[in-house]
């Protein structure tokens, strides 16, 4: 697997997830990772921290430069926990928890990278569904951290690696039923 290809591949799709979302500075892209996935294998059977390294370089190239607030999720072992920037736990008010991820134990190569190369992070139990977009690399279910409504967000891409993914974002509800005229802008 190229390494390289992998990093931009991430890079792109970040891209395209925030220039469509039209997330911003200081708001919530929560990432779901199975680095087995894009290799090819089964979720959770060939954990590698080179791809979570390379995942994570590129997604996070892209959020830096944006101000915006990655949330690296866990896997099922730390019950879908999140690595997140101390600052973004303190304004959101999440609660932090301890545990540390483990590429091959509880938590998964991702998430293990995020907590290992993010500057001043914590663990949260849970975001309180506060994202405004993200991607699922490989099945990780990602949905329950983004803020209602979630709506299936199309790009360029459809995988990074040999994994699938599946980018979404938020919208406000709608309300008001057939006589309501709704903002195009906010669709």
């Amino acid at each position: 697997m190229d390494l390289a290809e992998i990093e931009q591949q991430a890079r792109q799709a970040t891209k395209e997830i925030v220039e469509a979302s039209k997330i911003k500075q200081g708001q919530i892209f929560v990432v779901g990772c199975s680095s087995s996935e894009v290799l090819g294998e089964t979720i959770g059977t060939n954990t590698s921290v080179d791809v979570a390294v390379a995942l994570y370089k590129g997604i996070s190239s892209v959020l830096d430069e944006k101000g915006i607030y990655m949330a690296a999720q866990c896997c099922e072992h730390l019950n879908r926990a999140l690595v997140i920037k101390r600052e973004a736990m303190e304004k959101y008010d999440f609660e932090q928890v301890n545990a540390i991820p483990q590429p091959n134990h509880a938590g998964g190569a991702f998430a293990t990278i995020a907590y290992r190369e993010m500057p001043d992070r914590v663990l949260v139990e849970d975001i309180k569904a506060k994202a405004e977009a993200g991607i699922d690399i490989g099945g990780t279910l990602i949905g329950m951290h983004i803020h209602p409504v979630v709506v299936p967000l199309r790009i360029s891409l459809s995988k990074i690696g040999a994994a699938n993914i599946i980018c979404a974002r938020r919208r406000p509800k709608y309300v008001g039923g057939q006589r309501a005229i709704y903002d195009e802008s906010l669709m």
